[in-house]
């Protein structure tokens, strides 16, 4: 195609005619129309001009396509315009155009390789498609989605489910389905008429979408069914969702003048242990949510009946484990700290217990993993270690020699913002030296993000914090971090003590440990001795410290108080 739209008067005869009949059929186009040249527009028709919202004076010779598209598609549309001038013949494809007072919409291009004045340019159309797309989106809305409630209907949550279902056999995790049923919702409709019965199921279903997270479907199966689709969730945390969504619905609505309140019973299924596709997520779902009804209704059922009862016992572990920090029911004891040359308690490690007013004492492997998943572990963390700098300084003032105070740190607590402060503050409200503070973390911990972690240890170690890292050869510790890990002391863990006596493994692995401990100027302590043969192998191998039952097992800090003033391990040699 041969365009030439400069010339005008003056071409001889037919040239002139045919001039005015492009010029015609341009003007009269719906559809824009342009030429392009050197990535700038030659001529534009004025169908163009009034998609974009310019002027002739504004476009032609100073804007190009780039001006004109969403700038994520600018590639794209440089790889178009060279293919254009090399003689590249163009498909249709979408863009998103921008017009002159910055709104967007979709068009379609379609181009194709010409002449312009002698030299390479190309000719092409311009489809504004927004009421098309208007249009199909109208007919995904109606294929896909309720129209009563705008949510999710059965068609787009089985899609949305079984792509969650394929990522979570990938990646090994959990997707909860929960099944809701309005309960006596019939009474409604009976009683003050379909339509109102229908405004309530719009209000709830925007009070239960604005309860869930972005990542979660919420659909309507018809009715008063609802269908929640949670990827990623467990057992416990779904608990958790289902008990705010009852909170949710118990509060009133108002819906047309009345005032009313509508409860759900809800069934919970979770993959892969309830079920490996969504029909059996769904029935198993449906199945508990019965169960639910059964049990009188607003409450919630898992599918399997041994989840429901290790379920409810954490929950109400949660909540009993909430009361006892308010209520101080949370107590400390400690073990001694034995130096193996010399038999003196050197130091103590604080244990929390909780003293439950009805069961009695409970050891913290019941519930410190509760206080973890809960986020209760930060507030009894600040608690341990505030009331053991208090408990050691308390003993110093009563006379006692000067002691360390050991006080493990969990995982979480000791990445949470704020840590090294929290240890300020400790010590600042007891008055206890920083250096009669020891600070006890895993080896998986500091590893987890070890270059992070060493700012963290650091910091403690400038304040004067002893540094100690517990469980010693059971996570993945590179020497190379170790070196730089500001720590004073390495806890041989109780899994290679405990059969020190019989195992040549386990005599190996400790005596490594206590070398490298040695080598790199560490102090070594052994846990969980409990027998006089394994504190002889410890003592010749060069352990440092022990601490176990073959010493005292962690005792109330009344009777350690007799433990450090009478000193019974002191050897009489």
């Amino acid at each position: 195609m041969q365009a030439d739209s400069g010339r005008k008067a003056g071409v001889p005869g037919g040239a002139s005619e045919n001039e005015e009949l492009f010029r015609a059929t341009m003007e009269a186009a719906q559809v824009g129309i342009f030429v392009l040249q050197d990535r700038l527009f030659k001529y534009v028709n004025p169908f163009m001009l009034k998609l974009f919202g310019y002027t002739v004076e504004e476009m032609v010779d100073r804007l190009g396509p780039l001006d004109l598209i969403s700038p994520d598609e600018h590639p794209f549309v440089l790889q178009q315009m060279d293919e254009r001038i090399s003689g590249v013949r163009g498909q249709s494809y979408e863009l998103t155009a921008v017009r002159k007072d910055g709104s967007v919409f979709p068009v379609t291009i379609l181009g194709s390789p010409s002449v312009f004045h002698g030299r390479p340019a190309s000719v092409g159309t311009v489809v504004d498609i927004s009421v098309q797309k208007a249009a199909e989106l109208k007919v995904r809305e109606l294929a896909e989605f309720d129209p009563l409630s705008g949510l999710p209907n059965r068609r787009l949550l089985r899609d949305r489910v079984m792509q969650s279902l394929a990522v979570a056999e990938r990646e090994t995790s959990a997707v909860a389905l929960m099944f809701l049923d309005l309960d006596h919702f019939k009474r409604i409709n009976d009683s003050l008429g379909h339509s109102v019965g229908d405004e309530l199921l719009c209000a709830v279903a925007q009070r239960l979408s604005a309860a869930v997270r972005r990542v979660d479907t919420l659909a309507r199966l018809g009715g008063d069914e609802f269908v929640l689709a949670m990827p990623g969730i467990q057992a416990a945390a779904a608990a958790d969702v289902a008990r705010r969504l009852l909170g949710e619905c118990g509060l009133p609505f108002v819906v047309a003048g009345h005032e009313l309140t509508v409860t759900p019973s809800i069934g919970i299924s979770i993959f892969p242990q309830d079920g490996k596709d969504i029909d059996t997520l769904l029935r198993n779902a449906d199945t508990a949510m019965y169960k639910a009804k059964e049990l009188g209704r607003n409450t919630f059922q898992f599918y399997a009946a041994e989840m429901n009862t290790a379920t409810l016992e954490r929950l109400l572990m949660e909540s009993n484990l909430r009361r006892a920090l308010k209520q101080d029911e949370l107590v400390l004891h400690y073990q001694p700290l034995v130096c193996l040359q010399s038999g003196l308690i050197v130091g103590v490690e604080a244990l929390i217990r909780w003293q439950h007013p009805d069961l009695g004492m409970i050891m913290p492997d019941r519930f410190i993993h509760v206080a973890e998943e809960s986020g209760l572990i930060n507030p009894i963390g600040d608690w341990v270690l505030g009331e053991a700098c208090r408990q050691a300084q308390a003993w110093i003032e009563a006379g006692l020699p000067a002691v360390v105070m050991a006080v493990n740190v969990a995982p979480v607590q000791f990445r949470q913002a704020g840590f090294v402060e929290a240890v300020a503050g400790g010590l600042a409200a007891s008055g206890l030296d920083a250096s009669l503070l020891e600070l006890e973390v895993t080896e998986r911990t500091v590893m987890h993000d070890a270059d992070v972690n060493i700012g963290t240890l650091s910091a403690l170690h400038r304040m004067g914090v002893e540094l100690s890292l517990d469980d010693f050869g059971t996570g993945y510790s590179s020497l190379a971090y170790l070196k730089r890990f500001p720590v004073g002391k390495l806890k041989i863990d109780r899994s290679f003590i405990r059969d020190l006596e019989v195992d040549p493994d386990d005599q190996a692995i400790a005596s490594t440990i206590v070398s490298m401990g040695r080598n790199l100027r560490l102090t070594v302590l052994a846990e969980g001795v409990e027998t006089a043969e394994q504190l002889r192998l410890l003592r010749n191998m060069g352990c440092d410290m022990a601490q176990g039952f073959f010493f005292s097992r962690a005792l109330p800090a009344a009777e350690i108080f007799e433990l450090l003033r009478v000193q019974p391990f002191l050897y009489q040699e």
